[in-house]
């Protein structure tokens, strides 16, 4: 990130659990919940000081941020699509800061909202907010659809990103009013079959393309240069 606007509320939203969780601290119970089930409810806790590493989070995803771009091999290419990687940096943070206050609101106030609703929301969101910025990444190490294929060809990268842009953007907006009617157990459940399923389309689709592309050329220039090692 360049950007010191981008950098900055980045930043800000990252430290912002951190500054909630010191506020709240002193009223917590010694002992507060660890894992929530499907529906929500709550089957491990834990001990309140577990809550620094939930809290700490965005902090560290910023610094992956910030800096896992500069020691990229392909760090040139962040110019081309700069603003959607401030963006989605900005969004995770949002999104991890929201999680923070559903779980201290949940450990202050029980039953004030529906934990496992609220949390396929967001995950849909993230969805729609990634399906619709996905095909603007261009090829990179650090972030985005890595397959061999995709950082091998630039050509199959942009394809396969666009693809999984739509893909991601249409889970999104066939899952979002599913996650408001739905038991939150049956949506988190398409979810996790959209992912694992769009992952593996896509792994595949990037290696027909490649080989469409370049043939067994390719496979025998990498045999060619393993036997000569």
């Amino acid at each position: 990130m360049k950007n010191k606007r981008s950098i900055a509320l980045m930043w800000g939203i990252a430290l912002v659990p951190i500054i909630l969780l010191t506020i709240v601290y002193g009223r917590l119970p010694e002992t507060v919940p660890a894992n929530f089930g499907f529906d929500g409810t709550v089957n491990r806790y834990g001990p309140k000081a577990m809550l620094w590493m939930l809290a700490g989070m965005g902090a560290m995803l910023a610094a992956m941020f910030q800096f896992m771009p500069r020691i990229d091999q392909k760090k040139h290419s962040y110019a081309k699509f700069q603003a959607y990687y401030d963006g989605f940096a900005i969004f995770m943070e949002l999104f991890f800061l929201g999680i923070n206050c559903l779980v201290l609101t949940e450990i202050l106030r029980p039953g004030t909202v529906s934990i496992g609703r609220t949390v396929t929301v967001l995950l849909c969101l993230l969805f729609l907010f990634v399906g619709n910025m996905m095909g603007k990444v261009k090829n990179n190490y650090f972030f985005g659809i890595k397959t061999p294929w995709t950082l091998a060809d630039p050509d199959v990268w942009n394809r396969t990103h666009r693809a999984g842009g739509r893909i991601w953007f249409v889970i999104g907006v066939l899952l979002l009013p599913c996650s408001l009617m739905l038991q939150e157990k049956v949506v988190l459940i398409l979810l996790l079959a959209g992912v694992i399923g769009s992952t593996l389309l896509l792994y595949v689709l990037s290696y027909v393309w490649y080989r469409k592309k370049h043939g067994r050329s390719g496979d025998g220039e990498n045999g060619g240069r393993q036997q000569d090692g």
